[in-house]
């Protein structure tokens, strides 16, 4: 049974043909248009792209945004056009299939615990760190989405307060400290205060600061540049700060670290798991999570919404059975 999962972002719509192994067999990309109607249309025809090479029976639509819990409809995309919005009888009317909704992060878990870093952990939790945190939990391998389907928002857990401030409308959330956005205010916070140290990032936000992107950060740091290098260590410490909080409150397993700026990890993430180890309650006295990158990258959100849909359909179909 083949089904299509696709990642529906800010910036792009990706759409992934996938067998029952978690492989991805095929693919399409549109960039995401803003206003609902164009969004949908190009989901369709990313969908029928794929669609017309391969059979498949179901969908599953991995979305950057607060989901119902019963995977019907989008609450609330803060970069997409849809508000209180019945997407999944929608796109299923349009694409001629059964159609399912999941959170990015939730479809990305679901995926790495079927075939990538947490396979066959019973608790495990995703921190996706990318422009923000997106995260999700898993309990018994199930998928934790809380009572209204928007568990569990740990980027916006408020590690300094009256720090920096969230677009969620907070201060001091930890994905200010901890993420791509956060490693490019940290440099250029550090920069203000010395900017004799780095000659290289210096001249860049002398020009305009915007063009100090976490990823210029990073790639400085790989090169040596001592502020860039800062700025790593500052990640690192909130990282390991923010992962014991998630280790007092669930205790997990396996913590995956993915998203964009793992992709950096080999900067970072051993500090991160000092730092964790030193400051999570009762350190040196009990079991620590297991700390692991992604081993899915960028086609986790894929995976995870086309697994879910080979459920769905396989569900309709026992249930259709025996009705007749």
């Amino acid at each position: 049974m083949l089904t299509v999962g696709v990642d529906i972002g800010g910036t792009s719509v990706r759409a992934g043909v996938v067998d029952a192994r978690g492989s991805v067999l095929d693919t399409s990309r549109a960039p995401t248009p803003a206003g609902e109607r164009a969004l949908e249309d190009a989901i369709v025809a990313a969908v029928e792209e794929v669609a017309t090479r391969h059979a498949v029976n179901a969908v599953g639509l991995a979305v950057a945004g607060f989901i119902a819990s019963d995977r019907r409809t989008v609450r609330f995309a803060p970069h997409l056009a849809w508000r209180q919005a019945d997407v999944a009888d929608r796109m299923s009317d349009r694409l001629g299939m059964p159609v399912v909704l999941e959170h990015d992060a939730n479809a990305a878990a679901l995926a790495e615990h079927r075939f990538g870093a947490a396979r066959g952990a019973r608790t495990a939790v995703l921190v996706a760190i990318g422009t923000g945190i997106g995260a999700a939990l898993l309990l018994n391998g199930e998928v934790f989405r809380g009572a209204h389907g928007v568990a569990p928002e740990l980027g916006h857990l408020r590690v300094v307060p009256d720090g920096r401030p969230c677009p969620c409308g907070k201060n001091g959330c930890w994905e200010r400290y901890c993420s791509g956005t956060a490693l490019s205010a940290t440099a250029v916070e550090l920069l203000a205060k010395h900017p004799g140290v780095s000659t290289v990032l210096a001249r860049e936000a002398a020009g305009d600061s915007r063009a100090v992107t976490g990823r210029r950060v990073a790639g400085a740091a790989r090169d040596g540049d001592p502020l860039a290098k800062r700025a790593m260590a500052d990640l690192a410490r909130w990282l390991g700060e923010g992962l014991a909080l998630v280790a007092d409150v669930y205790d997990p397993e396996v913590i995956v670290i993915g998203g964009g700026v793992s992709e950096s990890a080999p900067l970072f993430l051993d500090d991160a798991r000092e730092r964790y180890a030193s400051v999570v309650t009762g350190a040196g006295h009990r079991p620590l999570a297991r700390i692991r990158t992604a081993q899915l990258g960028d086609d986790a959100g894929i995976v995870g919404a086309a697994t879910l849909a080979r459920e769905m359909a396989a569900s309709l179909t026992k249930n259709n059975a025996r009705r007749s």
